[in-house]
């Protein structure tokens, strides 16, 4: 898992991450709120959104591989906060992490392909704080 702890407050991270994917000429396959779902039955939670992201061109190249893998595209990168007033986090699993379990080396290739692409959407957002 590649995760990221920076004091950008959640919106400015996610406007980073748009532009990064726009910028590595990716898709931004669907944005998920969870925070604007949440408010619709009356919770109010922390930051808590996922950015769905691949390429119909990959996506392809994924199914050739692998049909079953399909299920791990688009990949997904995670901002959160654990707290209101706490650290954004931006979270991601590699894609040759999601794409292993498959045992195909066609597959495995795709994942070594997109994980510099991955890695640099996610520096975007700068990494200010250590574990």
């Amino acid at each position: 898992m590649i995760r990221h702890s920076t004091r950008l407050p959640p919106g400015e991270a996610l406007e980073r991450l748009h532009a990064a994917i726009e910028e590595a000429d990716m898709r931004l396959v669907s944005h998920i709120n969870g925070q604007a779902k949440a408010a619709l039955v009356g919770v109010e939670v922390p930051a808590d959104q996922i950015l769905e992201v691949f390429r119909p061109d990959y996506a392809v190249r994924v199914w050739r591989a692998c049909k079953p893998a399909g299920i791990e595209i688009p990949l997904r990168i995670h901002v959160y906060q654990e707290t209101a007033d706490g650290p954004t986090h931006v979270a991601c699993r590699p894609p040759l992490e999601a794409f292993t379990p498959y045992g195909s080396a066609e597959l495995d290739a795709i994942g070594e392909e997109l994980n510099p692409v991955f890695e640099g959407i996610l520096a975007a957002v700068p990494e200010e704080i250590t574990p």
